[in-house]
């Protein structure tokens, strides 16, 4: 297989499949989200203890295996994101009639925890991989995280297309601080120097001298053409989530499952006899299913 074919297959399934990992676990039942930030965690600090040595390869698999290091750290970031355990010290709504700079700083302050931990972890891989000869996962992790701020600001500025049942109950708070417009004044910078950046990766693929320089600027080229689809997706009609339906049904029948154990445990409905004089009433207690610790 080509350097480039298989590249491009291994950042399209790991696009893929990482987001609809997230996206299945961010649906399911709050209370098994605890679990799956502190797993995630743990993977991503796995990752970054082996990051040293994989850093410290020159050969494909060590290629792969950096691309693999950066999808675990941010998968890590944006479940503990989602899912309301690593957000910012602002958790309420933005209120009427704020705009500007007081508007811009309630939102950062929604995220800001988050966004402090997306540049440690950067620092940290950036770290790691120091004059290492791989360098894919710090290309794959500054990747991610430029066109994540991206996203964000994009959203905040308005755009016309964003999934927010993707998020949480608790998370709803997050779309008041975004305006729906069919394009902003950001939007053609974010994709036009983007388009530039996955351009010159191109040429560095197409002009690398060996097989392993030629897959390690592939994947960051690739990875970084589907963030720039992916910018297109929230201006264009298209109904991106039908890439990840397998994810949102599998999650939709845990749900399901949950609440018909639910039920079933609820205790039954009692009549209180009447008193005389008094009216009958009716005494019903009604179960509520538990949910995970307040964050």
């Amino acid at each position: 297989m080509s350097s480039y074919l298989l590249a491009v297959s291994i950042s399209l399934l790991g696009w893929w499949l990482s987001t609809g990992i997230i996206l299945y676990l961010n649906l399911l039942p709050s209370r098994s989200h605890a679990w799956s930030v502190g797993g995630f965690a743990l993977l991503a600090l796995a990752s970054l203890a082996l990051l040293p040595g994989i850093a410290g390869q020159h050969s494909q698999s060590a290629a792969i295996a950096g691309f693999a290091v950066a999808l675990t750290v941010w998968g890590a970031l944006e479940i503990s994101y989602l899912m309301g355990f690593l957000t910012g010290n602002n958790s309420q709504p933005c209120p009427a009639g704020i705009n500007g700079w007081q508007r811009f700083r309630l939102a950062v302050a929604t995220s800001i925890h988050h966004e402090l931990a997306v540049i440690a972890c950067g620092i940290a891989i950036i770290a790691l991989s120091w004059e290492a000869p791989n360098q894919v996962a710090a290309g794959t992790y500054l990747t991610l995280w430029l066109m994540r701020w991206s996203a964000k600001l994009n959203l905040y500025l308005g755009v016309s297309n964003f999934n927010e049942h993707w998020l949480p109950e608790r998370n709803r708070y997050l779309v008041s601080y975004m305006r729906t417009r069919a394009m902003n004044w950001l939007f053609p910078f974010s994709v036009g120097l983007a388009t530039i950046a996955a351009t010159l990766l191109a040429l560095e693929a197409s002009g690398a001298d060996n097989a392993v320089d030629r897959l390690a600027a592939s994947l960051v080229c690739t990875l970084l053409a589907l963030a720039i689809l992916e910018h297109w997706f929230l201006v264009l009609p298209v109904r991106d989530s039908a890439l990840w339906q397998w994810a949102i049904t599998a999650a939709d029948r845990v749900r399901a499952r949950t609440s018909q154990r639910t039920t079933a445990r609820k205790p039954p409905a009692c009549k209180v006899a009447a008193m005389p004089g008094a009216k009958a009433a009716t005494n019903t207690t009604s179960g509520q299913g538990t949910r995970s610790p307040a964050f």
